[in-house]
């Protein structure tokens, strides 16, 4: 029997559910639209047969003007093949289709990218990268979202070798960048240094690996890295070359035991693993004052409010229902469009740098606002401006960008998707 009152406000699942159901054009969250009238004959004309003829032709004798000519410059494929989708795992292509429609609205509200969700039912990493490689001459950039490791670490290596576009996977270092931002504010504002802390890192997935790399570029020299299995060290024998390099690369005190071990006397926990693992002892155990980033979600490892009821002097998660939201929004909109308008042909770890010292410099100046709103579009500009310029310092940039360019365009571009969005019907 259900009890609930009629009048009474629809559930927050109930809201997900309806959310991009019956809309006016079908179902789903996005749709496609020309930017060009087609309302003549001669419209049709130009747009389509004969005019696309001329097209064609001009582009035999000047492919590099594809995309000028075309939207593949603006044009991101959002690719998966369902192995690690949210916290449910490998759940296959069909179920992480949601997920793709929902990052692409992401995109073109927040950055002013156009995005189309592919999801692969791929049976090897190999065969993965083949479909990728395969689609490049439509896409001006890849985002790879939901793939499960250890594979993503093999497909992303290998895209970046094959392909002349940049390639994100936005679970390593979209999540990474935006921890990193919140470590380096976290930071300042109790006025320490990345060399003098020691952080443990809890998981070492996708998004896990990619922050100990960013950590060490940040000048944090001991960090431990703790998986299922307890702390990581040097000659453990550990199943994958990747666990290994990780292992190689932290615990220079050689610490054994598991993850209470590493966290007794820890300046930093970065937890990116699963929920309700760490309790209060474990807070209390660490260093004074300490720094908790519990990002599992949607439970995260300790529940902020409980960690600084334990000592912590900063907490954050990854949920918006918490201060110091720290989600991967923050950072791959702008990523992208960096990556996008200078051409990049990849997304260097420098670039990530970047935009985690802006995000840090757009957070405030106290302990429970670190990061700056995703709803304020000089985020998303700013982050783009920040790893344009990266770009072009580290020689990843193929044409030329002007200091203030790519966030003047940013900022252009979300303001018209905004004006184009306040006339569709709300949903919630």
């Amino acid at each position: 029997m259900n009890d609930a009152s009629p009048d009474a406000p629809p559930t927050f699942e109930a809201q997900a559910l309806a959310f991009g159901r019956d809309v006016y054009s079908g179902h789903g969250k996005i749709e496609i639209l020309p930017k060009v009238g087609a309302e003549t004959l001669a419209d049709m004309a130009v747009a389509y047969t004969p005019g696309v003829g001329h097209v064609v032709r001009r582009l035999l004798a000047h492919p590099e003007e594809l995309g000028q000519q075309t939207t593949k410059d603006n044009m991101v494929a959002l690719v998966t093949d369902g192995t690690a989708v949210l916290g449910f795992g490998n759940v296959g292509p069909h179920a992480g289709m949601p997920v793709m429609e929902g990052k692409a609205v992401m995109f073109k509200a927040l950055a002013g990218i156009d995005c189309m969700p592919l999801c692969l039912d791929v049976k090897s990493p190999e065969q993965f990268c083949d479909v990728v490689a395969a689609l490049e001459p439509s896409f001006g950039g890849i985002n790879m979202e939901d793939v499960a490791a250890p594979h993503c670490f093999r497909i992303l290596r290998a895209l970046d070798e094959i392909l002349s576009i940049p390639v994100i996977h936005d679970d390593q270092y979209g999540t990474a960048t935006v921890a990193l931002g919140g470590l380096i504010k976290a930071l300042e504002l109790t006025g320490r240094k990345p060399g003098d802390v020691r952080v443990v890192v809890n998981g070492v997935g996708a998004a896990g690996s990619a922050t100990i790399f960013m950590l060490q570029a940040l000048g944090v020299g001991d960090i431990v890295a703790v998986d299922r299995n307890g702390i990581l060290k040097a000659g453990d024998p550990l199943a994958h070359e990747h666990w290994r390099e990780i292992a190689a690369r932290s615990n220079r005190s050689r610490l054994t035991g598991g993850l209470a071990d590493a966290l007794k006397g820890a300046d930093v926990f970065i937890g990116l693993s699963v929920g309700g693992i760490v309790d209060e002892e474990m807070i209390r155990s660490m260093a004074k004052d300490p720094i908790v980033f519990a990002l599992a979600n949607p439970e995260p490892e300790i529940a902020p409010d409980r960690a600084r009821a334990a000592g912590a002097v900063i907490a954050a998660s990854g949920r918006f229902d918490f201060p110091n939201h720290c989600n991967n929004v923050l950072a791959f909109p702008g990523l992208m469009r960096g990556a996008l308008d200078t051409k990049a042909k990849s997304v260097s770890i420098g670039m990530c740098l970047a935009a985690s010292r802006t995000l840090a410099r757009l957070g405030g100046n106290d302990t429970e606002h670190i990061l700056p709103s995703p709803l304020d579009p000089v985020t998303h500009a700013s982050v783009a401006e920040a790893a344009a310029m990266a770009a072009v310092a580290e020689g990843l940039a193929r044409v030329s960008v002007r200091p203030g360019d790519v966030r003047s365009h940013t900022l252009a571009l979300t303001k018209l998707v905004a004006e184009r969005q306040a006339s569709l019907p709300r949903q919630t």
